[in-house]
């Protein structure tokens, strides 16, 4: 035999290997207890949906839910941009019926993450607004996704898919309190938040395809620590509510507990709770 006859016959092993694996590792996402996969497999429908980045996790839906009486969703992940968002929203749009409210922590706005966006190259399959947003903005991911099913779950989003086989994501939020060493540091730290023009056109997209629907729209953003340095917050608060045509209600400086945090960035679970409360007293959150 040739040489060279080995090169079909090793590229053909390859491509059975890949489609065999990776058919695996579909079904698994498919099954899993994940947000995306849920709502992808018809299994989100909710009266009250949240929406944002790693401060999205904050919206504790076992309290929104034992304090509304209504059902929850949240699309919201660790470090979700306004465009990823966006597709995920009308995707949920598409298969449910319009939740009463759209909450959404609109701090996903000031930065992109493409390294995460590449990660949603495992719902590409069922969804083809994920797909056509990554031909535009990583194609290179797209492609190999295409060409291997395993390099499509080779990513964080099939990690946390795995992770969440058999159980609910809806307890996912930080329960602990932020080390006292990082506190220390506090007057030392701070964030810049600088609007993107294209995520807040992202974001107005969203709040428009919601209100559309009649559907209505809360734009917050979530506490920061005591004392956390917030660059700009001003400028960025006034961006949002320039392109996307209401007020955002303003947490970042709500809670003056240190013990009600986990990092700089994110409530606790106990902070959560007393977040939550001041949004069921001023009506973002109703019974």
């Amino acid at each position: 035999m040739k040489s060279w006859l080995w090169i079909p016959f090793l590229l053909t092993l390859f491509f059975l290997g890949d489609r065999l694996a990776g058919g695996v590792c579909k079904k698994l996402l498919h099954d899993s207890g994940f947000r995306y996969s849920r709502m992808y497999r018809g299994e989100a429908a909710a009266q009250v949906l949240l929406l944002g980045n790693s401060r999205g996790l904050g919206f504790y839906q076992p309290f929104i839910e034992a304090k509304t009486g209504k059902k929850t969703f949240n699309l919201s992940y660790n470090g979700l941009p306004a465009d990823v968002a966006k597709a995920l929203v009308l995707d949920y749009f598409d298969r449910y019926p319009a939740p009463e409210v759209l909450v959404i922590d609109v701090t996903m706005c000031d930065r992109y993450n493409e390294p995460l966006m590449a990660g949603f190259a495992a719902y590409r399959d069922v969804s083809p607004r994920l797909d056509s947003l990554l031909r535009e903005k990583s194609p290179d991911a797209r492609q190999a996704a295409r060409l291997s099913w395993l390099y499509a779950c080779n990513n964080e989003l099939f990690q946390r898919a795995l992770y969440y086989h058999g159980r609910s994501d809806e307890d996912w939020l930080l329960d602990r309190t932020i080390a006292p060493a990082l506190a220390d540091e506090v007057a030392s730290r701070e964030l810049s938040m600088l609007a993107q023009p294209y995520l807040l056109e992202q974001l107005k997209g969203t709040c428009e395809a919601a209100r559309s629907r009649g559907v209505r729209v809360e734009l917050v953003v979530a506490p920061y620590y005591p004392g956390f340095g917030l660059q700009h917050l001003p400028e960025f608060l006034e961006a949002v509510e320039k392109k996307c045509g209401q007020k955002v209600r303003d947490y970042s400086r709500s809670i003056n507990d240190p013990a009600l945090f986990g990092d700089f960035t994110h409530v606790n679970k106990k902070g959560s709770a007393v977040w939550m409360e001041m949004m069921v007293v001023d009506g973002v959150l109703r019974k």
